[in-house]
This record gives C-alpha cells, structure tokens and sequence, in this order.
C-alpha cells in the first residue's frame, strides 16, 4: 500500500493555475512536516516547498514564493500545493514527501518517504 499519493497534476496554459493534493497514509502518523519536491527533464530534483502538520511552519524555496502556496489538513491527511502563475520552467514530475519525526526539521534534507509523483505540464 503506498503511503503518499498524490493527484491533481495535469496540462495548463502558461499563466493558469493548478493544485496537487497528496493524500498520506495512518503509516507516516510520526511525521514532523510534508513537503513538495519537483524534478524536471535534465534537472537535479528540487525542493518546492514544506509545511509542519500544524500548519506553524512553512518554507517556500524562492522559485515558487508569491506564487505557490502549502497547506496541510491533518485531520484528513492531506496536503496540497496551490500553484498559480505557472510558467513553462515549472513543467516537472511533482513528488509529495514526508519528514521525520523531529519538531522543526523542515528543510530540503528532512524528508525520508516519497511519492510516485504527479506530472506537470505548461504549455507556452
């Protein structure tokens, strides 16, 4: 059974808006925070943004502030990333990810569990 699945990707105009949910399973109950992670053609797979479960903390790398936005729902363990403003450059595969189980590890190297990603595609 997987433990992170997500959904929501799919094909959007340059300048339109998309959201991916990723659903969590009871297994990562221990995780501190989830994360979104992308990885593009020919690129090294890059960390997009994190939340803690309780919603305190948040970090956004600078490619999406002002533009992506991370929310989490614990009760229904989910989390989703609300991408607006989209440019061909964010065409990626999409991967949701969780964190361990330390309060306030929420950077790019925290995060242990992977899902099987959500493709992303902007057209111009």
């Amino acid at each position: 059974q997987a433990q992170l699945v997500e959904s929501g990707g799919g094909l959007v105009q340059a300048g339109g808006s998309l959201r991916v949910s990723c659903a969590a399973s009871e297994r990562l109950f221990s995780s501190y925070a989830m994360g979104w992670f992308r990885h593009a053609p020919g690129k090294e797979r890059e960390f997009v943004a994190a939340i803690s479960w309780n919603g305190d903390k948040t970090n956004y790398a600078d490619s999406g502030k002002g533009r992506f936005t991370i929310a989490a729902d614990n009760a229904k363990r989910m989390v989703y990333l609300q991408m607006n403003s989209l440019t061909p450059g964010d065409t990626a595969i999409y991967y949701c990810a969780a964190s361990g189980p330390v309060p306030g590890r929420i950077s790019s190297a925290d995060f242990v569990s992977w899902g099987q990603g959500a493709q992303v595609t902007v057209s111009s």
